[in-house]
């Protein structure tokens, strides 16, 4: 089997090629470094296209034959503000992936959308929602479903990312997840800032599980769109104590005022519809999964 991984540099989509190569896949990422980094793909044994993924008859011919595109390429950062931007780059190029997809008989697209589709719609989310996006993030997101939806010869299989988190992510800095912010506050013995009280939830999952929900989705599901959560809790509480005892600490968290009226307070999905359609469900509960993130970033330090 041959994939072709849009956004192979990046987080997501770098763990996705490291997890394919080592089923036996043959692999090409594709990136265009505007974001992702070399360095996540150190050692990978597959071919790397350097593109914009909206450049498909640069990319295409060199591509050739795929059985599966696993589309991560996007612009990820919610508080880019240029609308036109963000609509070309994930928007358009993802149409005319999926033209490219449809012409070279891909038997499957899965592809990147997001839980920010829901806006501040009560929990848990379900996939029937009318999406209620608060940001054009989201709202690009929301408008690559209907994109996906009209498409035509090709399967097309949409999910939505929660609060992902994992190794891999360092390199967005200020974009990576708020497990890692705290924990590199924690690391150079910062008390950990958080907004008052820290009992704000997110449904964290770790990039593992979101993998496993790529290739599982590729191998099963019915084209259509759904949530790639863990259905479960965790506050900001909870994620401290588990850095604490990852990191072999003692800090208290530091309480801040929350000067944004549009935060989000909450953010749990439904993993019902991933369940019964492809049979996904997350095996990592953020505790565990944050000892094993702490535990190999560690062990990437020597530390």
């Amino acid at each position: 089997m041959r994939a072709l991984v849009t956004g192979g540099a990046g987080f997501i989509g770098s763990n996705l090629c490291w997890e394919l190569a080592a089923r036996g896949w043959d692999v090409v990422a594709l990136d265009d470094f505007s974001v992702g980094t070399f360095k996540n793909l150190q050692g990978f044994p597959g071919d790397v296209i350097a593109a914009d993924v909206g450049d498909v008859a640069y990319w295409g011919p060199r591509a050739g034959k795929v059985d599966a595109v696993f589309h991560e390429a996007a612009i990820t950062d919610t508080t880019v503000t240029d609308q036109r931007l963000m609509m070309r780059v994930n928007v358009e190029a993802f149409r005319d992936l999926l033209a490219w997809a449809a012409k070279a008989k891909v038997k499957k697209v899965v592809y990147a959308t997001s839980a920010g589709t829901y806006g501040d719609l009560p929990v848990p989310h379900r996939e029937d929602a009318t999406p209620k996006p608060l940001n054009v993030y989201a709202f690009s997101k929301a408008i690559m479903e209907n994109v996906a939806a009209e498409a035509k010869g090709v399967k097309a299989v949409g999910l939505r990312y929660f609060n992902v988190f994992g190794p891999r992510e360092a390199h967005k800095d200020e974009a990576a997840s708020m497990i890692w912010q705290l924990a590199l506050q924690m690391r150079d013995g910062r008390r950990p800032r958080v907004f008052e009280f820290g009992e704000q939830y997110r449904d964290f999952i770790y990039v593992k599980d979101v993998v496993e929900a790529n290739l599982k989705a590729f191998a099963k599901a019915a084209p259509g769109v759904y949530n790639a959560c863990t259905g479960r809790k965790t506050d900001f509480n909870g994620v401290i104590a588990a850095l604490n005892d990852a990191l072999g600490t003692g800090l208290s968290p530091e309480y801040i005022k929350n000067p944004y009226s549009f935060y989000q307070n909450e953010t749990l999905g439904d993993p019902a519809k991933a369940l019964k359609s492809f049979g996904f469900s997350a095996q990592w509960t953020a505790e565990r999964a944050i000892r094993d993130y702490i535990g190999a970033a560690k062990a990437a330090v020597g530390a």
